[in-house]
């Protein structure tokens, strides 16, 4: 009962909070999205205001129904038809093979329970030879801060709402059968190492 309080009634407000300290992260990531997009994590609507003007739709797949007055808000103000999909992204998406152009995921591979079931499910449903455009957190280069991270995992667990810090994101969208030529690895600016080790690119589906 607690827990249900708290991922329902408290964390949604936490994750709006601390996200919006991503903000300038996102014009970067986004900028390239085009056409039929499919955002996988959509949380509480941070990146509408990012998306470009190619954007001709979005559909979005989140179990969390976060702040829903908020969120309204959000796609009122946005520039393109949104629809939300309040379901698991690895147990199948509801959408036919090739549908989309653009996928966008951020911040969202560390609480997914199998993310390479996800990310298959993506690529399933994006046009070959189109993109998904990802920032994530996950596993430091530096085994001291990564071991610090196995050892934390199981608590930010908890406080995240399955939130997990030691996840090898390149290897998840590798192991998904992306094409992953390059791809940025980097501490955020101000974030400290544990939380803040970032990877940021564009798989090729």
């Amino acid at each position: 009962m607690i827990h249900d309080f708290y991922e329902q009634r408290v964390f949604p407000h936490i994750l709006d909070r601390v996200m919006r300290g991503m903000e300038e992260l996102r014009p970067g990531v986004l900028e390239a999205a085009h056409g039929d997009v499919l955002e996988i994590g959509f949380g509480t609507g941070l990146n509408l205001r990012h998306y470009p003007e190619a954007v001709g739709s979005l559909s979005t797949v989140d179990p969390m129904n976060a702040l829903p007055e908020k969120v309204t808000r959000r796609i009122e103000a946005a520039g393109f038809p949104v629809k939300l999909h309040h379901l698991p992204a690895d147990g199948g998406l509801p959408f036919d093979s090739g549908r989309f152009d653009t996928a966008t995921v951020t911040w969202t591979l560390c609480t997914i329970p199998d993310p390479v079931a996800a990310l298959r499910e993506v690529k399933r449903v994006l046009k070959p030879g189109a993109r998904l455009h990802f920032i994530e957190h996950g596993l430091s280069d530096d085994p001291s801060v990564a071991g610090w991270q196995q050892r934390f995992n199981s608590v930010q667990n908890v406080i995240g709402c399955g939130c997990n810090l030691n996840r090898k994101i390149d290897q998840l969208i590798r192991e998904a059968e992306f094409e992953l030529p390059d791809f940025d690895f980097f501490v955020g600016e101000g974030m400290p190492r544990m939380f803040g080790t970032l990877y940021r690119g564009a798989a090729i589906s």
